[in-house]
């Protein structure tokens, strides 16, 4: 028995969609000649790709939720093509390269498919800011340049007048813009990709796959009611690939939360002043991430917990909390608009590794995952889940050469209660020095 996702039902990008019809599950006894668990970023590249490459197979893509619940339709819709500023630092060039060369490519999937489909989800090449509110975050974006350098990547300062102009706020001090970022709604994005997969994918929705057997060569996937056989399975199921018994004590299940307005009036777009479709990180990681979206919704996104049940972890207690801390964000940034409430607040959960190593590969004969995404989800689900399926079915690549360059196996965690008590330590210590920049 797997601990199953138990996401809040008041995820902001999901709730605007419109009404889907009911799901498909898995009844009775299924066979499939590739099994995909997961039908977020990497699991529907996964099965696309796979589909593309045995047009004549069939393929099983199974999900505990609806497409675009899970975490991949809960991030803030950024799709980043610069490595993570933790990858940033390492000391590899051509590992960094690579990275960026990686991301691009996803991007450039995910923007091919968003027109081939014509879906609706607010893609735009919009770039993205990195702000700082005073002197701390300053000096990360100071460190953030020489890194750019170091890339030879294109930025350029945005001083506070201009900044202001942009946001409609003159909390921030300054700003690093980086040009090759791409904003989205991500449930109308995954949504859309799911909607639009190969006629051999079978999508199966509220499936939720509670135990996998071994049986003569073959990998039995256990529903509520029914069951899938298949000689090749691809673990798409990030952080809960170790509720299948793989990567254990290797990651962490980490939340973060976000916040976001209804739309503004015409009168209130008056008073705030500021662009459309923009998205602003913070220099210091711990600060807070600031959205408007192209439909007039301003997004806060800021606090992590530790997650060792997933959703059950959380309660209502704890998000009524979430929001109060996010009401505070938002009026230090945008006081005028006091009267516009904040109507969704949600979280969503993510794996990190100790030493900020995704996984990639063969976890035994016939099973396979990507794992581990380490904060970044969009670019690097796409790519990793498509790479997968190339390495399934035995499709060299030079794509497929570079993420085996820039993988490897997540450190091991130390045991419980050592682990939570120091995951709290370093999450509540990193708010408190974060806290001029929040």
């Amino acid at each position: 028995m797997v601990n199953l996702p138990n996401d809040d039902k008041s995820c902001g990008w999901y709730s605007v969609l419109p009404p889907v019809a009911p799901a498909k599950k898995l009844v009775g006894q299924q066979k499939a000649d590739y099994a995909i668990i997961g039908a977020g970023f990497a699991g529907l590249a996964a099965a696309r790709r796979l589909a593309e490459l045995k047009p004549n197979a069939r393929i099983i893509l199974v999900d505990a939720q609806r497409v675009a619940e899970g975490a991949s339709g809960r991030n803030s819709g950024f799709v980043i093509d610069s490595p993570h500023k933790f990858s940033l630092e390492h000391p590899d060039p051509e590992l960094k390269q690579k990275l960026l060369s990686l991301n691009r490519t996803a991007i450039a999937q995910l923007q091919s498919l968003v027109e081939k489909y014509n879906i609706d989800c607010q893609w735009s090449a919009a770039g993205k800011y990195q702000g700082a509110v005073g002197a701390r975050g300053e000096a990360h974006l100071n460190h953030f340049e020489h890194l750019m350098k170091n890339l030879g990547e294109p930025y350029r300062w945005v001083e506070k007048a201009e900044l202001t102009k942009v946001l409609g706020t003159g909390y921030y001090s300054r700003a690093i813009f980086t040009p090759g970022s791409y904003l989205m709604q991500p449930a109308a994005l995954v949504q859309g990709m799911g909607k639009s997969l190969p006629e051999n994918i079978d999508l199966l929705e509220e499936s939720p796959i509670q135990n996998l057997q071994k049986s003569d060569g073959q990998w039995i996937l256990h529903g509520d009611h029914g069951t899938i056989t298949t000689p090749k399975l691809l673990l798409a199921t990030s952080i809960f690939t170790k509720e299948f018994g793989y990567l254990k004590n290797r990651l962490l299940p980490v939340m973060t939360f976000a916040s976001w307005t209804r739309p503004l009036t015409d009168a209130e777009m008056k008073i705030y002043k500021g662009e459309l479709n923009w998205g602003l990180t913070p220099a210091d990681h711990a600060g807070t991430t600031l959205r408007m979206t192209a439909d007039r919704r301003i997004l806060i996104r800021n606090t992590y917990k530790h997650v060792p049940k997933y959703g059950n972890s959380i309660g209502d207690e704890t998000r009524q909390w979430v929001q109060t801390d996010h009401r505070k964000a938002f009026l230090a940034r945008y006081p005028e608009l006091a009267e516009v409430p904040l109507t969704h607040t949600w979280g969503g959960v993510y794996a990190i590794s100790r030493n900020f190593t995704n996984f990639f590969g063969e976890l035994e004969n016939g099973v396979y995952a990507s794992a581990c995404d380490n904060g970044v989800g969009a670019a690097w689900g796409t790519i990793s889940g498509t790479l997968l399926a190339d390495l399934v079915v035995g499709a060299d690549s030079q794509n497929l050469n570079d993420i085996q360059y820039v993988t490897g196996m997540p450190s091991l965690n130390p045991p419980e209660p050592f682990l939570g008590l120091g995951v709290k330590f370093r999450i509540n210590l990193a708010k408190w020095q974060s806290r001029s920049e929040l």
